[in-house]
């Protein structure tokens, strides 16, 4: 299993309500979660087959930004 680390815009609970269909949905995604109160709003995505940049496009469907870490 893969676990990435990202740097996003996310902002709050809104935020990582919107992303939430895009990364519970995927098959290649196992677990994430999103920390909205660090400086970073850092997001940990754990899976199969992952990529920076596959998840970074998932991000940018549902609105947001992400820089891999």
């Amino acid at each position: 299993m893969i676990t990435l680390q990202f740097k996003t815009n996310l902002k709050c609970g809104g935020c990582v309500a919107a992303i939430t269909p895009f990364l519970n949905s995927d098959p290649n995604i196992h677990s994430w979660s999103a920390d909205i109160n660090s400086p970073d709003k850092i997001l940990l995505v754990s899976g199969e087959h992952l990529t920076g940049e596959y998840v970074i496009e998932l991000l940018k469907k549902a609105g947001y930004i992400a820089v891999s870490v």
